[in-house]
């Protein structure tokens, strides 16, 4: 499958939106609360919603191309961040805690980094850009001085 560089990064976005949905609406330092915690504590929305956002993280990445080794790895962290979410009280406190999604995202971002070269808009999502840390500045963003 041919995958253009356009198409590759709008899954390469789409991963990022999933992401911080899922694991990172709320971080602090390298542990982060999203969608995927706060619902693990609700029987039955918590499997509904991990299944879906991974679902459309492997949708994501089959559209981008991912090698297949990547495909696994993404499906690793998934299975495993579904499969607490079944176990009552102990599983659902460590699916409050383990990003899986934002682990499968993450992979597949680096993959279609090595494969059509970084994203333009990693500064665009409300993050500062820091000169040398791979992202390049967008117009309108913060920047350190």
């Amino acid at each position: 499958m041919d995958v253009t560089r356009e198409r590759a990064h709008q899954s390469w976005r789409s991963a990022e939106r999933i992401k911080r949905l899922s694991d990172r609406l709320i971080g602090v330092g390298p542990i982060g609360i999203g969608l995927d915690g706060v619902l693990a504590w609700i029987p039955g929305a918590n499997i509904v919603y991990s299944v879906a956002a991974g679902g459309l993280l492997i949708y994501e990445g089959v559209k981008a191309g991912a090698s297949t080794r990547t495909l696994a790895k993404m499906g690793l962290f998934l299975l495993a961040d579904s499969a607490t979410s079944e176990v009552p009280i102990i599983g659902w406190a460590v699916d409050t805690l383990f990003q899986g999604h934002l682990m499968a995202a993450n992979a597949l971002q680096k993959d279609i980094e090595a494969r059509h070269g970084p994203s333009d808009v990693k500064g665009a999502w409300g993050r500062r850009v820091r000169p040398g840390d791979g992202a390049r500045p967008v117009k309108g963003a913060a920047t350190f001085r």
